[in-house]
């Protein structure tokens, strides 16, 4: 077997792999033979056909076979040992005149190349790293919230500001009729409010759909609808008012801290307004992380210059799924996709040059870490390290959730490698502004 390749450009090749006899013929012979053994032809006692008459029978699909096993063995062999980095997978060029009468053939494979290029992560203009903090007003927020939570629910006969409101919002057209509980700041205008304070229990108050809350997505909760009717509702409901309740504000007491954190973990007002700072904190951590991530991944997208095998690449999308396509809709397919192939060759490159890498003994750890948050969150705050240990080699024994979490393990890596080199300027935000800057 001879394999030779031809250096199209920097970005495309040929290999061309040569297979003569001597390569197949004793694998061929040792299959036809056991064929021979097994063979149930009529006229002949199993294991007595005559070898002619196997080979004639069997000979063309055996030999096509093992050629087609040898070729793909060879040329996997060939990429690894040349160190190949190609991208898709090599696509057999077309032989209309192949003979398989023949004892000697040649196949063709193009091969699209990875580019060569380098990764900057000092970047000239500062990309902005968003610290987000809990501002007075938030945590101020937060506190009345949870005293609301835990407070005690009065009964009362009229609807005020500060009523939460429970009855039946109703239809007969659509076919509403749905029990729900809101307060009055649930509603997008004031002429709204002003219809239901001084309601009383059994007041009907008839309502437009259209613009009702501040976002269409709460007819689907409150009414009952799908997203699609949801969206642009331009009808009249009636709400039948069943009962009107407000809240007395829980004490700010011991008793509320225990509930809240554990006994004793919290022993004042004080403290429970850094314990919310701390724990809101982390979370706006794990988004402005996330925004972070996101920005560098498009700086590096849109600034890392290198060229792609594209005609390759649409030609290979045309076999690469499960169905077929054709050149237009791999063409449609590629320019959807070019973005994340950059992403993902660059990423590469940036593992491979920071040598970055995930072991089973970090698999591990990132495991038992995201058990203990999640058992948390159930109030198991102190499970022992055989609880641990136990749940995570039950998720590390399944290949899809390794492959989940190696691909955020690794984000993290990337993550601390741009917050080591890249050339950032941290910008401190508080979260209402943040949410209005990104979000709205």
């Amino acid at each position: 077997m001879n394999i030779t390749r031809e250096n199209i450009d920097a970005l495309n090749a040929v290999v061309k792999v040569d297979i003569v006899k001597e390569d197949y013929s004793d694998k061929v012979e040792k299959i036809l033979t056991d064929y021979r053994k097994s063979a149930n032809i009529p006229g002949f006692r199993k294991g007595h056909v005559p070898m002619t008459m196997v080979k004639k029978q069997y000979g063309k699909a055996v030999l096509v076979d093992e050629v087609n096993k040898l070729l793909q063995d060879a040329l996997n062999k060939y990429l690894t040992e040349e160190k190949l980095d190609v991208l898709g997978n090599p696509l057999p060029k077309a032989q209309d005149n192949l003979d398989w009468d023949s004892d000697s053939f040649s196949f063709e494979f193009e091969l699209g190349l990875a580019p060569e290029f380098d990764v900057e992560l000092k970047t000239k203009k500062a990309i902005t790293q968003y610290n987000i903090v809990a501002d007075d007003k938030m945590i101020n927020n937060q506190v009345e919230h949870i005293r609301k939570q835990y407070g005690k629910l009065l009964s009362q006969d009229t609807v005020t500001k500060d009523a939460e409101i429970t009855g039946v919002f109703t239809n007969e057209e659509k076919e509403i009729n749905n029990k729900a509980t809101f307060t009055l700041d649930k509603f997008k205008g004031k002429a709204t409010e002003k219809q239901f304070v001084g309601a009383k229990v059994g007041d009907v108050v008839t309502l437009k759909t259209k613009g009702l809350f501040e976002d269409d997505h709460d007819l689907m909760h409150f009414l009952k609808v799908s997203h699609d009717d949801a969206h642009g509702l331009d009808i009249e409901v009636n709400f039948t008012i069943n009962e009107i309740n407000t809240r007395e504000l829980a004490d700010l007491d011991q008793d509320l801290f225990d509930k809240l954190f554990g006994k004793g973990i919290v022993t004042s007002v004080t403290e429970l307004k850094a314990k919310i700072k701390e724990d809101s904190e982390k979370q706006f951590g794990q988004q402005g992380d996330q925004k972070l991530l996101n920005d560098i991944t498009e700086y590096l997208v849109e600034n890392t210059k290198f060229d792609l095998p594209a005609s390759f690449l649409q030609r290979w999308l045309q076999t690469a799924g499960e169905e077929q396509i054709d050149a237009d809709q791999a063409k449609e397919e590629y320019e959807k996709s070019e973005k994340s192939m950059r992403y993902q060759l660059i990423e590469g490159k940036l593992i491979e040059t920071h040598n970055l890498q995930v072991t089973f003994d970090d698999l591990k750890d990132f495991a038992k870490q995201m058990i203990k948050v999640q058992m948390a969150q159930f109030g198991q705050m102190n499970p022992s390290d055989k609880e641990l240990d136990d749940i995570a080699a039950r998720i590390l024994s399944n290949k899809d959730e390794i492959k989940r979490l190696s691909e955020q393990l690794m984000s993290q890596k990337l993550l601390e490698l741009y917050k080591k080199e890249a050339n950032l300027k941290v910008k401190e935000i508080t979260y209402d502004d943040f949410v209005k800057e990104f979000y709205s």
